[in-house]
């Protein structure tokens, strides 16, 4: 089942508005997809013409680094700091990364359900398909998130001191969807 863009659209402005983010899906042309996740820093566009959010798009610190606010790393570096998770997984980490601490209780700030809210997350993987690879910064449980462990945002890709976030990989299309805090 495939998502059209407006739900898909205001999934990503209702969960992420209230948070640093980087929202976006660039196309996928290699093999080797780490290569179009630095694409996607650099801002390629959205294949469908769709819009995400990226709250440093007009930041001046672009002008010297384009992928700001990530770091400029080669591709080895990112692909060491990455790890599979499940779906389910993938989902409770849309949810997390709706505020700084990229925990579930970053929930609470909503007056949607939960289920509600798990719902506009489950559109957000939709636009990807069933067969969609879900990765992110390791944490202690192979496959499987643990939002309980201490120290898996301790490796940025950005910046900033913690950064936390999803890359979904279909056949078609890299997204990203990243938030960042400063402490």
């Amino acid at each position: 089942m495939s998502v059209d863009q407006t739900p898909w659209e205001a999934a990503v402005r209702h969960l992420y508005e209230g948070a640093y983010p980087y929202d976006a899906t660039g196309p996928r042309r290699h093999e080797n997809w780490v290569l179009d996740v630095l694409a996607l820093m650099a801002r390629v566009p959205d294949p469908r013409g769709w819009t995400g959010l990226d709250d440093a798009a007009e930041n001046p610190e672009r002008e010297a680094c384009p992928t700001y606010p990530f770091a400029a790393h080669p591709p080895e570096y990112i692909a060491r700091r990455l790890q599979e998770i499940d779906r389910a997984s993938a989902e409770n980490l849309l949810l997390a990364l709706t505020d700084d601490g990229c925990t579930l209780s970053n929930l609470s700030r909503f007056s949607d359900s939960e289920a509600e809210l798990r719902a506009m997350a489950h559109t957000l993987l939709e636009r990807y398909g069933d067969s969609a690879l879900y990765v992110t910064k390791p944490g202690h449980v192979s496959g499987t998130l643990d939002f309980t462990s201490s120290g898996w945002a301790y490796s940025p890709l950005s910046v900033y001191s913690e950064d936390y976030g999803l890359i979904v990989v279909s056949d078609t299309e890299v997204g990203m969807f990243w938030n960042f805090a400063d402490y």
